[in-house]
Parts: C-alpha cells; sequence; structure tokens
C-alpha cells in the first residue's frame, strides 16, 4: 500500500530515534525551551492564527497560496508547541552540583587530549542541548559516556567507527571559563 503518509520501515531495535534519551538538563537550557515555547505559544501562533483567519475571508481557499502556506505553518507551530509541552513535563532540572567535582559528571565542562597532544574541550548537557558550535554533547553519547565518572589525568576510550580513539582528561571544571 502506497500513500503520502507511508514510510519506510524501519527496525525497532536499530532505529536510532528509538533510543531513550536521557531527561537531565541544565537550569539555563530548561529556561530557553520554556521560552521558546512561550514565545510561540503567546506570540508565533496568534500572528499566524489571524493571518489565517485574514487569508480565509478573502474567499476561494483552494487557490490562495497565502491561506495554505500560513496554515500549514500554524499547524507546524502547534505541533512544536505541543512537544515542547510533553518534553518541558518531563524533563529534570539538574541544578546542583555533584558531591565530587573532581569526577566528570552531567553538566561538567571537560578538556581531554588526544594521543596527537590535540586538545578538545567539551560539556557534558542533556538532549535538548546539545551544540556542535560550543561543544556541548549530550550525556548519551558515546565520548560522554565513556568519560563520566572518570578523574583528572583517567583515561577515556571510545569506540569508533575507525577504531578507539584514546582521551586523557586534563581538566573538570562546573563552571564557565
Amino acid at each position: 500500500m502506497q500513500g503520502r503518509n507511508m514510510t519506510r520501515w524501519r527496525d525497532p531495535k536499530t532505529d536510532p530515534r528509538q533510543e531513550k534519551k536521557s531527561n537531565l538538563i541544565t537550569p539555563q537550557g530548561y529556561a530557553r525551551l520554556q521560552g521558546i515555547h512561550d514565545h510561540l505559544s503567546r506570540v508565533k501562533r496568534p500572528q499566524l492564527s489571524a493571518k489565517v483567519g485574514e487569508a480565509a475571508a478573502l474567499g476561494d481557499r483552494s487557490e490562495n497560496a497565502d491561506y495554505t502556506y500560513n496554515k500549514k505553518e500554524l499547524n507546524r507551530v502547534i505541533a512544536r508547541i505541543r512537544y515542547l509541552r510533553k518534553r518541558l513535563d518531563e524533563l529534570q532540572v539538574v541544578d546542583r552540583l555533584p558531591a565530587d567535582t573532581g569526577k566528570v559528571y552531567f553538566g561538567a565542562f571537560v578538556t581531554l587530549e588526544d594521543d596527537d597532544g590535540e586538545a578538545l574541550s567539551i560539556r557534558l548537557v542533556g538532549h535538548d542541548e546539545t551544540d556542535t558550535a560550543k561543544h556541548w554533547i549530550s550525556i548519551d553519547a558515546p565520548l560522554a559516556q565513556a568519560a563520566l565518572g572518570k578523574a583528572l589525568d583517567d583515561d577515556v576510550v571510545v569506540a569508533a567507527p575507525g577504531g578507539e580513539t584514546h582521551y586523557i582528561i586534563t581538566a573538570i571544571d562546573y563552571a564557565p571559563g
């Protein structure tokens, strides 16, 4: 059966979209998601609803590109609001430091050095906060999982497609700077 809503079948065991994501988030990340939710709910959605209403009042909707575009955009915004509302309810805000700040845990800024002496600075954050430009990686990422619980000067071994990569932890900090 073919249709526009049909997608190809994926094995749930190997589908990356089915992987369990952690529900941890920093207070700053939670505030950012809450701000996006509020903006979409209070500003964007009413604006798009008004545009759809104005376009619908012009007459024939089947040939009205303005109506079609704004209706699709409104549906996209409503779906995003629904997702954010559900996600914000699931999240657990981590707002305090771990008992042992000498080890790598959630929220840590970690500097790693590879075998060639090149430094890599990362921060372990929740799935919703990942940012490659800032080198913020998900706590669920293989590198983060390998570094969790390690102390200064510990060896971190990460299995990669090209073979294992070795790092040494050269710095652990819980405050940006």
